[in-house]
């Protein structure tokens, strides 16, 4: 997974000094025929029948959601409807339109998927964001900022100039 540096300042503390962070790097996703065309590769079945799979399982998914229901996504995990809610001080203040707000669609992976993600992680840099201008890499950044350009790791953090680690 690709992740590119950045300096941001601390969200409950604007004034202190901004801090370093790595952020994903997500590509846009696949057209549905891409996708589907990746997935069955070297199987029996046709990208067009998991396409139709895909449509009839996202029409159930939708009446199920709509009726209140979770829905089980095979071995992956669980779609489900959240929402917040404002209070009222009374009962005869009741009203759905008015109290409820930030309605959200939430996947709950299961733990064997969310598992056999995380554990296999790997990460890459992908380049560095300062001051508006996007560096390709940790070592075109150091460059450019007249920075040591000395083997990072050395006091065993980064064990080389890509900033890649793993997780898990």
């Amino acid at each position: 997974m690709k992740i590119k540096y950045l300096k941001r300042p601390l969200p409950n503390d604007r004034e202190a000094p901004a801090k370093w962070y790595a952020t994903p790097i997500i590509d846009k996703p696949e057209t549905i025929t891409a996708m589907t065309r990746a997935a069955t590769e070297n199987t029996s079945t046709a990208p067009l029948e998991m396409q139709a799979a895909l449509g009839l399982f996202g029409n159930y998914a939708r009446k199920r959601l709509l009726a209140g229901e979770s829905v089980r996504v095979g071995d992956l995990g669980t779609l489900k409807v959240t929402f917040r809610s404002k209070g009222v001080d009374n009962i005869d203040e009741v009203n759905a339109g008015q109290m409820i707000y930030d309605v959200r669609l939430r996947f709950t992976p299961s733990k064997e998927f969310r598992e056999s993600v995380i554990n296999n992680l790997t990460f890459e840099c992908g380049g560095v964001l300062d001051d508006g201008v996007d560096y390709s890499s940790l070592a075109a950044y150091r460059k450019a900022k007249g920075l040591s350009t000395e083997e990072p790791g050395s006091d065993g953090s980064d064990p080389d100039d890509s900033g890649q680690g793993t997780f898990g």
